[in-house]
């Protein structure tokens, strides 16, 4: 239970996006959900979340701001997770949030699901209140497939829904330059739809090799996404991006997630952002790759079972 206490208290915490260093849809699950198998890797470009609460004897009341105003509605994935983790830890009182929204939207990076996930945190930070690690997991996959893989960062394996979550060790940090064309983006939804043609065709006996073999790779090499496909068939500027970052140097290049960003793999950050120039007319991040330690520690967080 939350401290009996009227006073307000804040903080800021960072909501960090993700890269699929690989995504391979295994088929269609009998509760209309995908089975997946992937490889998330955290990513140092975010969100940011401001978060103050106010304890009270009365109801949850909830006040969301962002600067972007398309995403202030009741349907956010911050309201819903302060919602879930409220009922959980029995807080009461008035609880407000400013989202400053840098993770561009329907790009593939997962950033509507970092920022509930970070809310969770944020929460159980500022009550001084721990939920049992199990317990935590099912209100995060009840968000969203991906909010799990964003209580832990780094480099994670994810498997059922993308919901199931095992860490894997680090790889060597690495530069990444994202490219966010301005005026394409893919919902969740158009993406599996299109893919659910493709799963005959994508079908190769051996490709579970490979994937294991990049889950235990250091390296993190030979990076591939199923969605490339279906998705460069219906956006073929998508494909060009790729194919520019590769030959301005990227070791590799792949959609991040469903698309519509593009990332490619770079050696530094000065390569990353001589290749950045290219992209003239996008949004283009130079970043870099985070440990699971560093993660956690930006977040002032640490996965305890």
């Amino acid at each position: 239970m939350t401290r009996a206490t009227s006073k307000t208290t804040s903080l800021r915490i960072r909501a960090f996006a993700k890269i699929n260093l690989c995504l391979h849809v295994m088929g269609k699950r009998a509760d209309g959900y995908h089975e997946l198998r992937t490889i998330f890797q955290a990513i140092s470009l975010h969100d940011t979340l401001d978060i103050s609460i106010t304890p009270g004897t009365s109801a949850v009341e909830l006040g969301l701001t962002s600067n972007d105003e398309t995403l202030v509605g009741p349907d956010n994935l911050v309201l819903r997770a302060i919602d879930a983790i409220c009922r959980q830890i029995g807080f009461k009182g008035s609880v407000s949030v400013h989202l400053e929204k840098k993770i561009p939207v329907a790009r593939g990076l997962g950033g509507g699901s970092s920022d509930a996930a970070a809310a969770l945190i944020g929460m159980m930070r500022l009550t001084d209140c721990e939920v049992p690690l199990p317990r935590l997991m099912e209100i995060a996959a009840g968000l969203g497939a991906d909010v799990p893989f964003f209580l832990f960062g780094g480099r994670a394996l994810a498997v059922n829904r993308g919901d199931e979550i095992y860490p894997l060790p680090n790889g060597p940090k690495r530069t990444i330059l994202v490219v966010s064309p301005r005026d394409i983006g893919v919902s969740t939804k158009d993406a599996y739809e299109w893919i659910s043609a493709e799963l005959t065709r994508l079908s190769k006996p051996n490709r579970i090799w490979g994937f294991c073999a990049l889950c235990w790779s250091r390296q993190g090499a030979g990076i591939s996404n199923d969605f490339e496909g279906p998705v460069f068939s219906r956006y073929p500027r998508l494909g060009e991006i790729r194919d520019a970052l590769l030959e301005r140097g990227a070791a590799d290049a792949a959609l991040a997630g469903s698309g519509s960003a593009v990332f490619g793999i770079f050696r530094n950050p000065a390569q990353a952002r001589r290749a950045a120039r290219a992209f003239q007319e996008d949004s283009v991040f130079v970043v870099e790759t985070l440990s699971r330690e560093k993660y956690g520690r930006s977040l002032g967080w640490r996965v305890t079972g």
